[in-house]
């Protein structure tokens, strides 16, 4: 990423400008997705919603969201999205904000971070294809894209169940009480 291009906290004023660059990459049938799913009720994890800009020019975003997986509630971070302005792709835009959100993420003290993506463009920054399918999501999914990361050694050891926003998981608790 140019030293000129440095990840900066999203702000309420970016808005509409990250989500006309989603659009834009993703498709307005990108809110049907189970990652876009489990983003639904809640909020991204604080201090982890990051942007570059070229003076009023967005250029690209990322955020990360937390859930809970499994009965045992462990946390874990939902990466993305991630998305680089046309253009800008190609520069290396994309991996230095995943790599700043990561290093942001580990100093928050966050261990796990899973994300429904290509392996070859996300294996650059760490990641694995999950090793199990002990780890389910709700809605389809392909199983060859769902990967993670361990920020903390051993953070993926034990984790098993289903991934649900922590409202979601709230509620569920609440219900079995």
């Amino acid at each position: 990423m140019s030293p000129s291009f440095s990840p900066l906290p999203e702000t309420a004023a970016d808005r509409p400008a990250i989500d006309a660059l989603l659009d834009q990459s993703f498709g307005l049938s990108r809110r049907t997705k189970a990652s876009y799913r489990l983003r639904e009720g809640g909020a991204a994890a604080p201090g982890l919603s990051l942007v570059v800009r070229d003076g009023a020019d967005l250029l690209g975003c990322i955020s990360f969201w937390p859930v809970k997986i499994g009965l045992a509630g462990h946390d874990a971070l939902l990466l993305g999205p991630l998305a680089v302005a046309k253009g800008f792709q190609g520069k290396g835009l994309g991996l230095g904000l995943m790599r700043h959100g990561l290093a942001l993420a580990k100093a928050k003290g966050h261990g796990l971070v899973v994300l429904v993506g290509d392996l070859p463009y996300y294996a650059r920054a760490g990641f694995q294809r999950l090793p199990h399918e002990a780890i389910l999501m709700p809605g389809p999914l392909d199983r060859t894209r769902f990967l993670y990361l361990e920020l903390q050694p051993g953070a993926l050891a034990g984790v098993a169940g289903l991934m649900l926003p922590p409202w979601r998981y709230t509620q569920i608790l609440e219900q079995l009480i």
